[in-house]
């Protein structure tokens, strides 16, 4: 078998482009006469940005700086060994540019060998070792601790996560294997199973070391120095580090089968990393940590040559790269100053949005609507929703009380409006009432102030057709849940200004949303794409097929939730009022279900009722529907919502309603909850055969040479 060295050296020429990490040592004497002490510092001579990761000369570096303090350690020349990194980052694990470079099985099992001989070599010196976590940690970053004697973690940690399942991978440098031999089996499936699949969660310091994966928890100003006085206590016995017996019979398997309950839940078996995962931390219940090293090495391997990963680090890219630099954004400088917001109805939707913006841009935000009740109310949510994060600890005292006095409700525009920079509408969804309350707003709000409309479907260009300045109104369409959902859908009308959609662009970044640019056309990106996809549903369900099937049809895409499901959460008027304005606009693609205005007409919610605390088909919404003698198979039905949607997308794009098929799979990741081990909508119709089958397109772009992943994305639409 070949050397660590060997592997590393032969990884690193397939990686020539590789951002390399140095692993730099340097001594000096611990207080209390604790000893001679040595210190890793990674870094990749770059700022904050630009963080540190693993590489496969990176590895070599850090392997070179092991052979050292192994040599001064047996010597006895050295007390112990410590790990950090450069200023604000730890390290955030494997140079994921490479993995997309491995070609072969042999190559893809290597590196995680090279990884697990380098790591191990830490819990092998002859001394302890240390691992200070002070600043972001992720992946290999979090498991190269996992193999260190002791752990400290800065309370200022903004990120710590292994995010491999997310992506498609497992954590495959020990963290499958020592996590919860450390923490326990059941904490080990939240952070490695539960955090990840819910959009890749971060723990905070504090969290870290309440869950035991730290040993101490020391405040960000003075990270490193404290850390060092904790180790020379340490290490002369002043402080001796106690960790709980951990339960290794049922408990054990019932956090596993937990594990399996939520990748169930979230991913339908559709995606293997969290399986292979779970089999991994079910095995480490023995205690053997070789045997978990070699499962880990041939979950990688297996996982790096599949699909998912390909898939995973396409739509990670997207989201990381393409979503922080939007394509189309205006110059940022045109961007105008926002220093008081107004926010139109006081409904839900409206206190949502009056919570982000004041909490994000903490500047005044008044909101008004037709009655002081009203006003009241969604003063009242603002504030409660504040008290939550005070409850929490998420803000203090102070900042609370100064949130609060910001949030105000008034009956009168003028008075509310007056001084205001930017003001959004969240008001019943029809485009006279819309209107009316620009007209309002343009007579009362400053010059330059920008009229935002979030409106998940009506034209921005006519909402803005009767002002005086339509330049200065865009869409500004967020996602419900506002507080979680990240995508923000910006749309430029007809005569929409540069100014107002740059100051529009700067809103969105600073509430940190992840804004996508696009064209002025019915229901916009996401809503437009999940109406048809909905609306083929139902189609068939009219058409005959039982809603059993038609609801398991699309379950081997792993999507968060089912049709039916989703249409409760988006309420089904909602989704029929869509679903007319879409059938105005395309009669011939898009249909209105007369089964779907039976159950709004009926007052009903959805269909399913949930008394048992799961969902079951609601009986009385069965008698309603009238079905056809037409059935499907879960295959037909699936080939007919996949058709639909490609088509969709395919005319989409001849429109220009986006700038290229990335920006789809971005808005559907980020709005709609795309699966990441799909990769986006568009590079999974391509690898599926659906976009050539139905848009006649041989797909055509960068990603679709990467690997076994399959065809990227296609970027134009049907002929």
């Amino acid at each position: 078998m070949s050397t660590t060295a060997e592997l590393l050296k032969s990884a690193a020429e397939l990686f020539t482009d590789e951002v390399v990490t140095q692993a730099q040592v340097r001594h000096f004497d611990l207080p209390f006469d604790a000893g001679r002490f040595a210190l890793i510092t990674l870094d990749n001579g770059l700022d904050h940005t630009k963080p540190t990761t693993f590489g496969p000369q990176s590895l070599a570096n850090l392997d070179l700086a092991i052979d050292q303090v192994e040599r001064e350690a047996a010597a006895g020349e050295i007390v112990g060994v410590g790990v950090t990194g450069k200023p604000f980052i730890f390290a955030v694990g494997a140079d994921l540019k490479g993995v997309e470079l491995l070609k072969t099985h042999e190559q893809a099992l290597a590196i995680g060998r090279g990884g697990h001989e380098v790591f191990k070599r830490l819990a092998g010196l002859a001394v302890p070792s240390f691992t200070y976590y002070n600043g972001a940690a992720m992946g290999g970053g979090v498991e190269i601790g996992l193999h260190c004697t002791y752990r400290t973690v800065s309370r200022a940690l903004p990120a710590f996560s292994l995010p491999e399942v997310f992506l498609g991978l497992v954590p495959g440098w020990g963290g499958c294997t020592l996590l919860p031999n450390l923490i326990g089996a059941d904490r080990a499936v939240s952070v490695i199973i539960e955090n990840s699949l819910n959009q890749n969660r971060q723990l905070k310091g504090r969290q870290v070391h309440e869950l035991g994966i730290a040993d101490a928890l020391f405040e960000g100003a003075d990270f490193l120095e404290q850390s060092l006085l904790w180790t020379a206590r340490v290490l002369t016995g002043e402080i001796e580090v106690e960790r709980p017996v951990l339960d290794r019979g049922d408990a054990w398997d019932q956090a596993v089968a937990r594990g399996r309950f939520i990748a169930d839940s979230k991913v339908h078996g559709a995606a293997p990393a969290a399986y292979r995962a779970l089999d991994i931390i079910a095995a480490a219940k023995n205690g053997d940590l070789q045997q978990g090293y070699d499962a880990e090495d041939q979950a990688l391997a297996d996982l790096i040559m599949g699909g998912e990963l390909r898939s995973g680090i396409y739509a990670f890219n997207l989201v990381q790269k393409r979503g922080k630099r939007p394509a189309g954004a205006p110059d940022r400088n045109l961007a105008r100053p926002v220093t008081k917001v107004g926010v139109v109805g006081a409904g839900l939707m409206a206190s949502q949005l009056a919570l982000l913006f004041l909490r994000r841009l903490e500047v005044p935000v008044v909101l008004t609507d037709i009655d002081q009740e009203r006003v009241d109310k969604g003063v009242g949510y603002v504030h409660s929703e504040i008290d939550k994060l005070l409850g929490r600890g998420r803000i203090n005292q102070d900042k609370a009380n100064r949130l609060k006095a910001l949030v105000t409700g008034v009956l009168d525009k003028a008075e509310g409006f007056s001084d205001a920079d930017f003001v959004i509408e969240a008001v019943f969804e029809e485009i006279g009432v819309k209107q009316q309350v620009f007209a309002e707003v343009e007579a009362v709000a400053p010059a330059h102030a920008i009229l935002a409309t979030n409106t998940s479907s009506l034209s921005v260009s006519e909402m803005a057709s009767q002002l005086k300045h339509p330049e200065r109104v865009v869409g500004f369409h967020f996602f419900n849940p506002v507080a979680v959902l990240p995508l923000l859908e910006i749309v430029r009308g007809a005569k929409t200004d540069e100014a107002s959609l740059a100051t529009a662009f700067a809103v969105a970044k600073k509430l940190k949303k992840t804004a996508v640019l696009v064209k002025d056309a019915p229901a916009f990106v996401v809503n437009r794409i999940l109406t048809r996809f909905m609306g083929e549903i139902q189609n068939v369900i009219d058409e005959g097929t039982p809603v059993e099937v038609a609801e398991k049809a699309v379950e081997p895409l792993g999507l968060p939730m089912s049709p039916l499901v989703l249409l409760e959460l988006v309420g089904p008027a909602i989704g029929l009022h869509v679903s007319e304005t879409l059938h105005g606009a395309f009669p011939d693609r898009f249909t209105v279900s007369p089964n779907l205005k039976a159950v709004v007409e009926a007052g009903k919610r959805g269909f399913y009722v949930h008394d048992s605390g799961a969902p079951e088909l609601d009986p009385e919404v069965l008698a309603l529907l009238k079905q056809g003698d037409t059935v499907l198979t879960e295959e037909q039905v699936r080939a007919r919502v996949l058709d639909a949607v490609a088509q969709e997308i395919g005319l989409m794009l001849e429109e220009g309603v986006v700038a290229e098929a990335q920006d789809i799979d971005l808005c559907l990741i980020t709005g709609a909850g795309w699966p990441f081990h799909l990769g986006g909508v568009t590079p999974y119709l391509d690898r599926e055969g659906v976009s050539e089958r139905v848009n006649g397109k041989t797909p055509r772009c960068r990603w679709s040479r990467r690997g076994r992943a399959g065809r990227g994305p296609s970027r134009r639409g049907p002929r």
